[in-house]
Parts: structure tokens; sequence; C-alpha cells
């Protein structure tokens, strides 16, 4: 019985950084040199492959390009492979997250991002664990030993791995910068849990779509048209006019997020709701997303979002703001039909959202 297969791509992040022992400060490590950092690696019944980026970024420099670079990645080598661990630099991982499964449709098999919030070569690093235990689950086949190549993947989407907790990928949200423990899924349920055992939830996983070839299956399709003309408008008490309408008439945007309070509810003042509706009539989509991180959108809930209903504001249910951003430029990439756009923003693509 053959090995299964992992390709490891490095695009950046603390988890790829040494520290030199001379000057202390922190640099890349190269991955062909993997196994010298974390020997256990070669205790893995896995056939390990690494690519990496010719210059690796800080994640905090992410931009779509740079997801169109990995998807590309996984395009071509996704027919020799079993799976993918994207290793990551953590503040933007739940973007990147949540752009590749957008990207990656009729996807059939595991694509696990994982960081660390300490460089792997520390001695009190969290790296470690993150990069084995997001192989085993990129490794790991239904009713297959562990390792063991063929048949089907446990996880068939795209996830992040940190901290003993595996969370759909655009379901999270990145929370503290301090602990081990830095993402949350605060309205979906954890994919798996890192114990003695892995123990997934089987209830919670993505369905994977069938390999092409056999009856019902579809071929990989990776959406490279990605549109990031959208902006995030941010309510707060005593937002003026002023910085509301120049984000509305902010040069080239197509759409906006209004990151509004509790369960989408905002300022009822008549020029407000005005600057929505000149807004909205002159094509601009708006996407209504909780700044809550638990809980969902339900215009019409309060009186304080009854008008939204009524101008066209989109509602988003209980999407991640990461997530949104993700979505509205997939989906301003992918038309620029106003009612196709409102049907795919409303409609659960990649188990992003509940509807």
């Amino acid at each position: 019985m053959s090995k299964s297969k992992v390709l490891l791509i490095y695009t950046g992040g603390t988890i790829g950084m040494m520290q030199d022992a001379k000057t202390g400060q922190l640099k890349p490590f190269d991955f062909k040199q993997l196994t010298d950092q974390i020997p256990e690696l070669n205790k893995f019944d896995v056939t390990l492959s690494a690519i990496s980026f010719s210059n690796p970024i800080d994640s905090s420099d992410m931009q779509p390009s740079v997801w169109i670079e990995i998807a590309k990645m996984i395009e071509k080598n996704y027919d020799k492979v079993d799976g993918f661990v994207v290793l990551h630099g953590s503040d933007t991982m739940s973007f990147t997250a949540s752009a590749l499964s957008f990207m990656l449709e009729n996807l059939n098999k595991p694509v696990i991002l994982t960081g660390s919030q300490l460089p792997i070569g520390m001695i009190r690093t969290d790296g470690k664990e993150n990069l084995i235990t997001a192989i085993e689950i990129a490794a790991a086949k239904e009713n297959l030993p562990a390792g063991k190549a063929g048949g089907k993947p446990v996880i068939s989407e795209v996830c992040i791995y940190f901290e003993y907790q595996l969370y759909r990928g655009n379901r999270t949200h990145k929370f503290n910068a301090e602990h081990f423990q830095a993402f949350q899924s605060a309205n979906y349920p954890v994919l798996a849990e890192a114990g003695v055992n892995l123990k997934y939830n089987y209830s919670a996983l993505l369905k994977g779509n069938l390999p092409a070839g056999q009856a019902g299956g579809k071929k990989l399709k990776v959406h490279k048209a990605l549109d990031a003309n959208i902006a995030v408008l941010k309510m707060f008490p005593g937002i003026t006019q002023n910085v509301v309408e120049a984000i509305l008439n902010a040069k080239n945007v197509k759409a906006i997020i209004l990151e509004t309070f509790g369960s989408g509810n905002a300022s009822t003042q008549k020029w407000f709701i005005d600057a929505l509706k000149k807004a909205i009539d002159k094509g601009i989509v708006i996407l209504n997303v909780t700044q809550c991180n638990a809980g969902k959108v339900e215009q019409g809930k309060y009186a304080t979002s009854a008008a939204f209903k009524k101008i066209g504001v989109i509602g988003s249910s209980d999407i991640t703001s990461e997530a949104a951003v993700a979505k509205l430029m997939f989906v301003l990439g992918k038309t620029s039909d106003k009612k196709e756009i409102e049907k795919l923003l409303k409609s659960d693509l990649r188990g992003e959202m509940t509807v």
C-alpha cells in the first residue's frame, strides 16, 4: 500500500523563521532542511515535498495576487499529491483560507493552513505541533491506516489548524495576538480536536466532491479573477456624514461591507439612510455584516435595521468579516450582473454562512 503524499507550500510567516544564534534576528530557513528542525517528521509514514515562495512574505503584506499564486500552486500539483499544507502567517490567515475556499471549486482534497505564534526554531514554539498535526490531517483517509494513500480523504475543504483545533477556514477569526489559541470559529463547530487521538466531527465536515472521472465527479475549477474594488465601513457612535460619504463615494469602489452593531443595526438618521440609498441606486453593492464575533445579521428584527431591507442592503447572515471580504472579491470577479451578485451573496457557496 503506497504512502499518502502531502505538499507543503511555504508563503512566509512566523512558522518558517529561525532565530540566528549570534544576532538574535529572525530569518527564513530552508524547507529542504525541514526534518533537521523537526526530526519527528522522519517518523511519518507520509511522503512529504515542499515548495516555497521565491520571496516569502509577512502575512500583513498579503494581497489577492498572492492568493492567486497559492491557488495556481495547488492547481499545478493537484493530481500529484493527496493533500496540501499551506504555511502562512497568522495575521491574515483567515482571509487567505476564506479566499481559497471560494477559488477552489469542486475541491475533493484537504487544504490545511497553519502557522505559529512563535518561530519554529524557538524552544517553546507552537509551530512544531501545528505543522505535524496539519500534515497528519492532510494525509488522513477514511477507513485506511494513517499515512496510506488511496480511498476518500477525511477532509475535503479548506481549513485552518491551530493549537489542537481544526476549523473551517472561512468560518474563522483571529482574536488573540499573544495566546497560542489564536483563532475562533464562533458560529460553526470545530471540525476536529487533537488530543491523544484526532477526533473528527464528521457531521460538521463538508462532503467532498467526487474525483473527476468517477460517476458524478467534477474536475477542480480554480477561479483566478478577483476584484478588490471594495471597502469596509465600520459603524461607531458619532460617525460623521463626511466620513460615510467619503467611503461611499471612493473612486472605483463597487461594493462595501457595512459592519453594523449587533444583529445588523445602525443609525436611523435620515442623512445616513439617504447616503446608503444613493450609493445603491448608483450600483454599489452594500453587504451588512455584524461587528460581533458571534451571532448573525437579521435585518428587520429591530427598527434600526428595518430601513436596510427597503433600500436594498444585502443581509449576510452569520458570515465573518474576513469571509465577506474574500467572497465579495470572488463574486465581483465572477459577474457584474447585480441580480446574480445578490443571489451569490445570499447563498452559502462553501459552508461560509448559515442560510
